[in-house]
C-alpha cells in the first residue's frame, strides 16, 4: 500500500511538472485546466497525510507557504551589473566601434533581446534543484525571495533532464519577472472591486508581488519570467550567450521567442526599429533592445567597468513624454554640496506614473533651454525612470513667465556658493551645511550603508535639526533620552531603533568604505576596492598610483579616496565611530587560510535531510573550507552529518567508531571553522 503511493505521488509529482512545462514555458496544453487541478488536488492531499513524501520540487510548492517575518540579504556569487544606455543610433554605433578597437577585429557577431521592463531576479540551482532565489537589490547583494518565486508557473522547481547534457552543480540564470498588460488590467479590476489601491504599471504590481512576506499572496499573482542569461556555472561549457539559450531551453527555462542570435550590427539596427514598431502590440511591457556580444571569448576579453560591462548595452526606447506646466523651481542640496534645481510640475501620468517633479540637472541647462516659471513643457520619463524637461514649448508663452534667478547663497544655510572650473554644477561652500548633512546621513543609514531598520528620512531629519546628530559617530552614542525628544516616538520605537543600531555596529569593510559617501566612489567601486584590500587601514593609506592599479579604477576616483582620507576631520569622525562599538570586519580573504586549517583533509558523509540547507549547500561550504566530501562510508571518513530521516548510513558509522554529528553540531563546526 505504501509502495503504491510512493509510486503514484512520483507519477503526479512528473505528470504536473511536464504540464506544467507545456503550458507556461511552451504554450503547448496537453490536458484541461480541470484535469491539472484534480492531478495538483490529489498531490496535496498525499503529502499532506504522508509528508515525508514531501520533495523541494514538488509542484504543490507553487501554492505558497507560512508567510515570513522579514527578507534576508544574500550576496551574489557575481555582482549582478546594471547596464550602459543608449538613446540614439550614433550611440550604438559608437559601442560598435568601440568593441572593435579593444578587440583590433573587423567585425563581430551578438545576440539581441527584448529589454524587459520587470524585476531582476537570480535563480541558484544545485544538482538540479532550486535552492534559492533573489533579486537583483544593489547588484552586490539582493533580498531572498525564494518561496515567493517557487510560485511562479514557468520557473522549474527542478532542470529537465537532458541525455546530451549532465545537470551541471551549479548553474545561477538571471531573468526578468514580470505581469502581462491583459493580466495586469484584470489583476486592477479585481483590485478595484475590493477597494485596493490600484498598481500603476505592470512593473510595480510585478515588484510588489514578489516582495510579499506571505507566499501565498504571490501565488495569487500572475507572474511570469523570463531568462536572459546567467551568473555563476559550474560543470557547463559554452562558447557563446546564444548557445547558452539552447542549454537552458532544455533544462526547462522560458526563453523568450523574439531574441535574434549571431547578427551583424545592420541587422541589430533593423531589428531595433521593428521592434520599436511592434512594441504596443505586444503582450508585456519592453523598454528597448539588450545588445550583447555573442562570443563568451570576446566577453571575457572586453570584461567590465565599475557598474557595467563593456560587451553590453540597452538601445532604449523613445521615452514616454506628456505635456504640462512648470508650477515653480526649487534648488536641492545635496550631500557633497552640489545645488540642484527640480521644476515642480502640475501632475501628469507618463507611462503609468503620476510625475510631479522633474529633474533640471543643472543651472546650466535652465539657461540652454531657456526655462522659465510657469512654462508649458514636454517632460518625459528618461530611460523610462526619470522625468526630465526635454523642451520648452515656446508657443505656449503668454507673457505672465518668469526668468529664475540664479541662486548666490546656499538656500538652506545661506553659505556662499561657488562654480568649480570645467563643472556646471553650483556647490554650497560650507561643509556644514545641514542640508548636506542630512544627505549624508540618510546615505549612511541606508542599504548601501550601515543599513539601521527605523532610521528612516524624516526620522534622520528631526535628529539633524535637533543637533543629536551632527557627523556619522553621533549615531552610536544616541541613548533613548535623546530620541525621547522626537514627536510621536514612542518607548517601544525607541529601543528598536537603539536596538537596530546595536546590531549595525559591526559592518563589513564594503559596507563601511561605501557608508562614507566619497565623491565618484560608489559601492561597486568600493566592491572592487574590498575585493583587492583587506583592511581599513590599507584603504587609507594607499597611494594614488597603488589604487590606479585595481581594475576599474580611474585617477578621478583614486584621487576622491585618496583625498578624503588626507581629511583630518573624516579621520577623526572615524576614529569617534570606532571608539562607539563600530566594529568593522575585515575582508573573508584575509582570513581564507586559517579556516582551511581546521576542516582541511577531514572527510565528511551527509546523511538525512538537513533543515537550514540543502545538502548540496552542506557539501559546498565543506568543500570551500578544504574538506571532502563522499557518499559513502568507510574507515576513513571522520564526520557523518546525521539529518532528519537518516538511513543506512548511521548504523555502518556506528559499527565502525565514526563521529556523528546532528545538524546543529554541524552548524557550530561550520561557524567555528568560518570565524
Amino acid at each position: 500500500m505504501k509502495k503504491d503511493i510512493e509510486k503514484e505521488a512520483v507519477k503526479l509529482r512528473n505528470q504536473l511538472t511536464k504540464h506544467n512545462y507545456k503550458y507556461y514555458v511552451l504554450d503547448d496544453p496537453e490536458i484541461s485546466d480541470a484535469e491539472y487541478d484534480r492531478m495538483m488536488n490529489r498531490l496535496i492531499a498525499i503529502e499532506k497525510q504522508y509528508p515525508y513524501l514531501v520533495t523541494l520540487d514538488s509542484p504543490t510548492k507553487r501554492v505558497g507557504g507560512l508567510a515570513l517575518e522579514s527578507f534576508k540579504t544574500t550576496v551574489h556569487s557575481l555582482p549582478m551589473l546594471s547596464l550602459d544606455n543608449g538613446f540614439k543610433e550614433t550611440d550604438i554605433m559608437d559601442f560598435h566601434n568601440r568593441i572593435l578597437k579593444l578587440l583590433e577585429i573587423d567585425d563581430i557577431f551578438y545576440t539581441v533581446e527584448p529589454k524587459f521592463d520587470g524585476v531582476a531576479v537570480e535563480l541558484r540551482y544545485e544538482h538540479g534543484m532550486l535552492t534559492l532565489a533573489s533579486t537583483r537589490g544593489d547588484g552586490i547583494a539582493g533580498e531572498i525571495i525564494t518561496d515567493n518565486v517557487r510560485t511562479i508557473k514557468s520557473v522549474p522547481l527542478s532542470l529537465l533532464k537532458d541525455r546530451n547534457i549532465g545537470i551541471p552543480s551549479v548553474l545561477e540564470v538571471r531573468g526578468e519577472v514580470i505581469i502581462n498588460k491583459v493580466e495586469f488590467e484584470n489583476l486592477n479590476k479585481e483590485r478595484l472591486k475590493i477597494k485596493e489601491n490600484l498598481f500603476a504599471n505592470p512593473r510595480n504590481a510585478a515588484a510588489g508581488s514578489l516582495r510579499q512576506l506571505d507566499s501565498k499572496i504571490t501565488a495569487s499573482r500572475p507572474l511570469e519570467i523570463f531568462i536572459h542569461g546567467t551568473g555563476f556555472v559550474k560543470d557547463i561549457n559554452y562558447s557563446s550567450h546564444s548557445e547558452i539559450f539552447h542549454i537552458l531551453k532544455k533544462f526547462g527555462f522560458r526563453i523568450n521567442s523574439i531574441i535574434k542570435e549571431k547578427i551583424k550590427i545592420n541587422e541589430v539596427l533593423l531589428m531595433y526599429k521593428k521592434l520599436k514598431h511592434l512594441r504596443n502590440s505586444l503582450a508585456y511591457e519592453i523598454d528597448g533592445l539588450v545588445i550583447k556580444v555573442d562570443s563568451i571569448k570576446y566577453q571575457e576579453k572586453l570584461g567590465a567597468k565599475t557598474k557595467s560591462p563593456r560587451w553590453a548595452i540597452a538601445y532604449k526606447f523613445p521615452a514616454v513624454q506628456e505635456t504640462t506646466k512648470i508650477k515653480d523651481i526649487i534648488v536641492q542640496v545635496g550631500r557633497t554640496g552640489i545645488l540642484t534645481p527640480v521644476a515642480l510640475v502640475e501632475p501628469v501620468n507618463i507611462g503609468g506614473v503620476i510625475v510631479s517633479r522633474a529633474t533640471l540637472h543643472n543651472f546650466d541647462e535652465i539657461q540652454r533651454k531657456n526655462i522659465k516659471i510657469k512654462d508649458i513643457v514636454l517632460v518625459e520619463r528618461a530611460g523610462d525612470v526619470i522625468p526630465k524637461i526635454v523642451k520648452v514649448i515656446k508657443s505656449k508663452r503668454k507673457g505672465k513667465e518668469k526668468d529664475f534667478l540664479l541662486p548666490v547663497k546656499c538656500p538652506v544655510c545661506s553659505s556662499e556658493v561657488k562654480k568649480n572650473k570645467n563643472e556646471a554644477a553650483l556647490k554650497c561652500i560650507n561643509v556644514f551645511c545641514s542640508a548636506q548633512l542630512k544627505q549624508r546621513i540618510k546615505h549612511f543609514v541606508s542599504k548601501s550603508g550601515f543599513d539601521i531598520d527605523g532610521l528612516g528620512n524624516k526620522l534622520v531629519e528631526k535628529l539633524v535639526e535637533k543637533g543629536l546628530v551632527n557627523s556619522f559617530a553621533d549615531i552610536f552614542s544616541l541613548e533613548k533620552e535623546n530620541l525621547a525628544t522626537i514627536d510621536r516616538m514612542g518607548e517601544k520605537s525607541a529601543e528598536n531603533i537603539l536596538n537596530s543600531i546595536e546590531k549595525s555596529k559591526s559592518v563589513s569593510l564594503l559596507k563601511f568604505l561605501s557608508s562614507m559617501g566619497i565623491p565618484h566612489v560608489g559601492e561597486n567601486v568600493c566592491f572592487l576596492i574590498t575585493e583587492r584590500l583587506q583592511t581599513l587601514e590599507q584603504i587609507k593609506f594607499l597611494k594614488i598610483k597603488d589604487i590606479k592599479i585595481i581594475d576599474g579604477i580611474g585617477p578621478r576616483i583614486a584621487g576622491a579616496l585618496q583625498k578624503f582620507f588626507a581629511n583630518s576631520d573624516n579621520i577623526m569622525i572615524i576614529n569617534q565611530m570606532l571608539e562607539n562599538g563600530v566594529n568593522i570586519k575585515n575582508n573573508f580573504k584575509k582570513d581564507r587560510t586559517n579556516k582551511e586549517k581546521i576542516l582541511k583533509g577531514k572527510k565528511f558523509v551527509l546523511t538525512g535531510v538537513l533543515e537550514e540547507m540543502t545538502r548540496g549547500q552542506a557539501k559546498e561550504k565543506l568543500e570551500k573550507l578544504g574538506a571532502k566530501v563522499s557518499s559513502s562510508i568507510s574507515s576513513k571518513t571522520n564526520f557523518l552529518v546525521s539529518g532528519k530521516s537518516s538511513g543506512k548510513k548511521l548504523g555502518k558509522a556506528q559499527s565502525l567508531n565514526i563521529k556523528i554529528i546532528s545538524e546543529q553540531g554541524f552548524l557550530e563546526l561550520l561557524g567555528k571553522a568560518e570565524n
